[in-house]
C-alpha cells in the first residue's frame, strides 16, 4: 500500500467479513492489525482483495486502540443508501407539502421508494439478475423473476404515486418483499459475503442488517396500509 485509498481500498475489502470486528491499518509498514471473532484463512482474504494486495502471514495481536478506522470505512460503503433515505424522506415531505397525512405520507414514501430503487437496478441492468439471486429465493429459482424485478418496482411505484389499484398494489409489494426479506435474513444469518442487489449492482453495498431494516420498514407501511 503506497496511500490513503490503498488503505481505504484494504479496509472496504475487510468489511465484507463479518467476523471482523476492528481494522487498523499501519500505511508505512502495511501491517494489518485484525481483531477477530473467529480466525478467518488467507485464502479468504486474499479472495476478497484487490488482485494487486496479498495477505501473506497473521500476526496475532490482543491490543487494539479502536475500531474506527473499520467503522468508518463500513459507514461509508453504506453511505450512499442512507444519503438516498433521506432524499426519500425530503421528496415525500415535498409531495405531502399542502396536506400532510399519514396514509398520503405512506403511500408516496413507497412510490417513491420503488421508483428511484428500480432506476439504480436499471443502471446495470445486465448485471442485477445474477447479483439478487445470491439471496432472494424466488430469483435463485427463476432468473427470469429477476429480469422482470426492477420492471415490477417500476410498475408499483407508479401505482401508488398514482393512488391507482392500490389494493393489488399493496398486495404485490407484501408477498414480493417478504420473500426477499427472507432472503436476505438467511443470508444475514449464515453471514453469507456478499453484495447487496437493492440498489443495483452499480454501486457496491454489503449486505447489512441496513437491508434488512429498509425492507422491515416498507412491509410495516404495507401491512398497516392493508389492514387501514
Amino acid at each position: 500500500m503506497t496511500c490513503g485509498n490503498c488503505k481505504s481500498s484494504v479496509l472496504e475489502k475487510l468489511s465484507f467479513f463479518k467476523e471482523i470486528n476492528v481494522a487498523k491499518i499501519d500505511l508505512s509498514s502495511g501491517i494489518t492489525d485484525l481483531e477477530v471473532t473467529q480466525k478467518i484463512s488467507l485464502n479468504l482474504i486474499n479472495e476478497q482483495l484487490n488482485p494487486k494486495y496479498k495477505a501473506e502471514k497473521v500476526i496475532e495481536s490482543k491490543s487494539f486502540d479502536s475500531g474506527t478506522e473499520f467503522s468508518e470505512s463500513k459507514w461509508r460503503l453504506l453511505f450512499p443508501l442512507f444519503l438516498i433515505f433521506g432524499y426519500l424522506i425530503a421528496g415525500t415531505f415535498y409531495l405531502q407539502k399542502e396536506l400532510l397525512t399519514i396514509e398520503g405520507f405512506m403511500y408516496d414514501f413507497m412510490g417513491l421508494f420503488f421508483i428511484v430503487f428500480s432506476f439504480f437496478k436499471f443502471l446495470d441492468y445486465n448485471g442485477f439478475p445474477a447479483s439478487f439471486a445470491q439471496y432472494d429465493p424466488l430469483a435463485k429459482k427463476s432468473l427470469l423473476y429477476a429480469k422482470v424485478y426492477p420492471f415490477l418496482e417500476a410498475v408499483l411505484g407508479v401505482l401508488f404515486l398514482m393512488r391507482w389499484k392500490l389494493d393489488i398494489a399493496l398486495w404485490v409489494t407484501l408477498i414480493v418483499l417478504s420473500i426477499t426479506t427472507i432472503g436476505v435474513l438467511l443470508s444475514l444469518l449464515n453471514k453469507n459475503k456478499i453484495t447487496c442487489a437493492c440498489l443495483g449492482t452499480a454501486l457496491k453495498l454489503p449486505m447489512s442488517e441496513a437491508t434488512l431494516i429498509e425492507n422491515v420498514i416498507m412491509l410495516i407501511m404495507c401491512v398497516s396500509m392493508l389492514i387501514n
